[in-house]
């Protein structure tokens, strides 16, 4: 039987033995009553040690697939919370995410958050922080800075996707579309804003990005992209929130702009260079993709 304050948490994975660990540690951290969260991981067919740090931590550890859309609604049918949130293995809560979001969603009314996200590194020689996680918030690595400034840009935005969801809702929809990988975050997030009102929360959580290589993102994000043909045959290629997603104006500066975000443009013009390489490799690797 459902508990009314019983939050689920999935984490689906494969192969993240190293990133697991933190992820479920900073899950343990949270200010909120341990016997209220009822973690879910959903693995798929790891090969590494990742099943086995997951089970020393909870006994609900599955085996599903065939993608991430798939694991996160499998896991939602394991799940006995009133409300859902998901993560994937590299990333990690800051303490207070999971009080705020169920007192939000209880006293407010929300059907779903967007949980703000810093990208950072992750590494076994910083120094814990209060979580008892190692965050390097001060990264050297040029990517790093430049994949967090730019990240700080979309929250909210028909870019960014819930992460918090009433279970209910999220089962009237159907959750997630398992022919989409890559695009099912932006499908769902449109979808379940038709459910109610959504917010942003002031707690974030932490992504880790470390060791960012640029030719290994470059070819993550070719591989995400090839199923944007079927998000736009699902929505129609003139649909508004599509050509926001994918269109040049909005990508390249309308979600840079937006609320009075040029700001931050002009205080760090710098990190705007480097973003806007970055946008554009990202941009040349799609067309070149369609192309093929």
């Amino acid at each position: 039987m459902e508990d009314t304050r019983l939050i689920s948490v999935i984490v689906a994975t494969k192969n993240e033995g190293t990133n697991i660990l933190n992820c479920l540690e900073s899950i343990r951290a949270q200010a909120y009553p341990q016997n209220k969260i009822e973690v879910i991981v959903v693995d798929n067919n790891s090969t590494d040690k990742t099943p086995e740090i997951a089970h020393r931590y909870t006994s609900n550890v599955y085996n599903f697939g065939p993608e991430r859309s798939a694991q996160r609604n499998f896991g939602v049918r394991k799940a006995l919370g009133k409300y859902i949130l998901y993560l994937d293995a590299d990333m990690m809560l800051s303490e207070n995410v999971i009080r705020e979001c169920a007192d939000k969603c209880e006293r407010e009314g929300y059907v779903a958050l967007h949980i703000p996200e810093k990208i950072t590194d992750v590494c076994q020689n910083c120094r814990k922080n209060k979580d008892g996680q190692r965050f390097d918030l001060n990264s050297r690595n040029f990517w790093i800075k430049i994949r967090n400034f730019e990240r700080s840009f979309y929250d909210g935005t028909v870019i960014d996707c819930v992460r918090f969801v009433r279970k209910e809702e999220f089962c009237k929809i159907g959750g997630f579309d398992e022919n989409l990988t890559g695009p099912e975050d932006w499908d769902f997030d449109r979808r379940i804003r038709g459910q109610g009102k959504v917010d942003v929360t002031e707690s974030f959580l932490y992504h880790n990005e470390g060791g960012f290589n640029l030719k290994q993102y470059l070819r993550k994000k070719s591989y995400y992209s090839k199923n944007f043909k079927i998000y736009i045959q699902k929505w129609g290629k003139d649909d508004k929130i599509i050509n926001k997603q994918l269109g040049f104006w909005y990508r390249f500066w309308g979600v840079f702009v937006e609320d009075n975000k040029w700001k931050k443009l002009v205080r760090h013009p710098f990190l705007a260079l480097g973003m806007y390489f970055l946008r554009l490799a990202v941009g040349i690797r799609y067309l070149m993709g369609k192309t093929k």
